[in-house]
């Protein structure tokens, strides 16, 4: 999430009452969880064995629970409790805002879109031309929608990302401030769900089509032409290149890449990044010849068994 207008580093710890290293007229330019930083983003890490990635990250200014010099480049502000802090910030810089109306007036929809009735349309939304916004869709907060996009009944675009941190007692919520863009002549089936980035953009490409019952988890990336079958689930902060193809009940594993073209099999399993223009079957997956082989050897092992006890 971009800060406009920017803060410094001393007004930010200030909003925290908190201490902090590096010069106070430091630029922070956006809010970003770690997976999504760049350069001038704040982020936070809490935990010791995630200090190196979120210091060596191109985040410019961390939040961090134990006192140190600030690397070359970088600030940092200490707290006790970075994740409350973190979120924080969150609210103060991007608030819940209740609508109004089921199409808030702030909304900008394109020439020849077509919404259908009991749609709701948060604000700051846009959408282009020549889209379809079947009945009952749900469109969030600050989304994008591009034009000759088709979205099916009961679809929920925009909905919070599934981020807490386990207390001792129960789940902190982390507040989303990001939201989705969904590129040009893309489709979503109906009553799947795209959540918002946690503080950046969920995406999906253009020519990206969607059937129903599909989850897609936050900060994803989701490139062109891509065909994703029924009950498909993907968590969160996952690249997926142009072309791929993911048929029916397919689980993608969170922070993973899927390479350009590639092709996974229904009910496969996907818990670790997979080479592009190759076929995968499985879980967890292999190419899909090489599976079928062992489902072949697998199913001769009673006779081998039998051969070898007798």
């Amino acid at each position: 999430m971009e800060l406009t207008p920017h803060k410094t580093l001393r007004e930010i710890a200030g909003y925290m009452n908190a201490e902090y290293d590096g010069n106070p007229d430091f630029k922070i330019t956006g809010i970003n969880e770690i997976h999504r930083v760049e350069k001038g983003d704040i982020t936070f890490v809490d935990h010791p064995k995630y200090y190196r990635k979120a210091l060596q990250s191109a985040a410019s200014t961390i939040i961090i629970n134990k006192k140190m010099a600030s690397p070359n480049g970088k600030a940092l502000i200490f707290s006790d409790d970075p994740f409350r802090d973190f979120v924080l910030l969150i609210q103060k810089f991007s608030p819940f805002r209740p609508s109004e109306a089921m199409i808030s007036p702030t909304a900008k929809i394109g020439q020849n879109t077509v919404v259908q009735p009991g749609v709701f349309i948060g604000n700051n939304v846009l959408i282009g031309d020549n889209c379809v916004i079947h009945a009952n869709v749900t469109i969030n907060d600050h989304c994008v929608i591009g034009n000759n996009v088709i979205i099916h009944s009961g679809a929920v675009i925009g909905a919070d990302a599934f981020y807490f941190k386990r207390r001792p007692s129960h789940y902190d919520k982390l507040e989303s401030c990001g939201h989705v863009e969904i590129g040009d002549h893309a489709e979503i089936g109906a009553n799947t769900t795209i959540d918002r980035g946690v503080s950046g953009i969920t995406t999906i490409g253009e020519g990206t089509k969607l059937d129903n019952l599909i989850q897609i988890g936050h900060d994803t990336i989701i490139g062109k032409n891509c065909l994703f079958a029924a009950q498909v689930g993907v968590a969160g902060c996952v690249n997926i290149e142009d072309d791929v193809i993911l048929w029916g009940q397919v689980g993608v594993q969170k922070d993973l890449t899927i390479g350009k073209g590639a092709v996974v099999l229904g009910q496969s399993g996907i818990a670790k990044s997979l080479e592009g223009d190759k076929t995968y079957f499985g879980s967890p997956v292999l190419e899909a010849k090489e599976k079928m082989k062992e489902l072949a050897l697998m199913k001769r092992l009673p006779a081998i068994v039998e051969k070898l006890s007798s």
